[in-house]
């Protein structure tokens, strides 16, 4: 069972039990009223069973919340919807997850996206790629697919140049510095960064250190038109699609946007990041 999952089954069991001590019930009183053993409150409760929407929708009743049902069979369907581990997702390498990106990517007309630490994937180079999964698949002990997942990667990069597609990134600053790979394959990924500069599908803003914000970049994240923000973290990748979600990592997005600096600022940014870059 993987932690996303059962973190979330759990935060679910918790919603039940919360329902239930709100309606005046113990778990005997629960199971009775629904003619369940007691057993199966109890691994309803801790998360240990994952109940079926019958299941909730018979909860809601019972507690006398039928209202609530919807809400509880929302929790069921984000169950795996929402939070796909990386353990799950890199079983097999990186490549199948390269090629998911490639069929979202090629299905969105406007992606805005927010990088804090390293270089956006739809912008970076066979060789920058390349050791980013190398280290990726160190760190995760996934199988190393790695020449697979650059040519997936390079792949992906070809809708940058299809009419009618929006690529709006802001990059942090001390990104252009973070050097996970030998010096002079960074530089070269400088080189690329910059030449996308004044692409009619790019509008690519560096966000200076120093820079007054309303909104620190916390972490990175990508926007999918209106319908799906994915947030990377450590162990987990989210999917979300619910309209609050969406609106809030719009405005975060917007407010850092508002520090970010494009055109000859950005390169000039880029340009200075790549001469440190140069051999000591």
């Amino acid at each position: 069972m993987s932690t996303d999952f059962q973190t979330a089954r759990v935060s679910l069991g918790t919603r039940l039990r919360e329902l239930r001590t709100e309606a005046g019930l113990n778990g005997k009183g629960v199971a009775e009223v629904l003619g369940w053993q007691r057993s199966k409150v109890s691994r309803l409760e801790t998360g240990k069973q994952t109940p079926s929407a019958h299941d909730l929708a018979a909860w809601a009743q019972a507690v006398g919340r039928p209202d609530l049902a919807t809400e509880l069979q929302g929790r069921l369907v984000g169950l795996e919807t929402q939070y796909r581990s990386w353990r799950r997702q890199l079983a097999g390498g990186h490549r199948a997850r390269q090629e998911l990106a490639i069929a979202e990517t090629s299905s969105t007309r406007l992606i805005r996206g927010v990088e804090v630490s390293r270089i956006p994937g739809l912008f970076q180079t066979a060789d920058y790629a390349r050791h980013a999964f190398e280290r990726n698949a160190e760190f995760r002990r996934v199988p190393r697919d790695i020449e697979a997942a650059v040519r997936a990667r390079v792949r992906r990069q070809e809708v940058l140049y299809e009419a009618g597609k929006i690529f709006r990134f802001l990059v942090w600053e001390g990104a252009l510095y973070v050097v996970t790979c030998p010096r002079e394959v960074m530089a070269a990924q400088l080189d690329r960064l910059a030449g996308l500069i004044g692409l009619d599908t790019v509008e690519l803003g560096v966000i200076p250190l120093g820079a007054q914000l309303r909104r620190a970049p916390s972490h990175g994240f990508w926007i999918y038109d209106r319908r799906r923000v994915i947030v990377e973290t450590i162990n987990t990748e989210m999917w979300l699609d619910d309209e609050e979600n969406i609106a809030l990592y719009e405005r975060a997005w917007d407010w850092m946007a508002e520090a970010a600096v494009h055109g000859s600022q950005a390169r000039r940014l880029i340009g200075r990041a790549r001469a440190s870059m140069e051999p000591l």
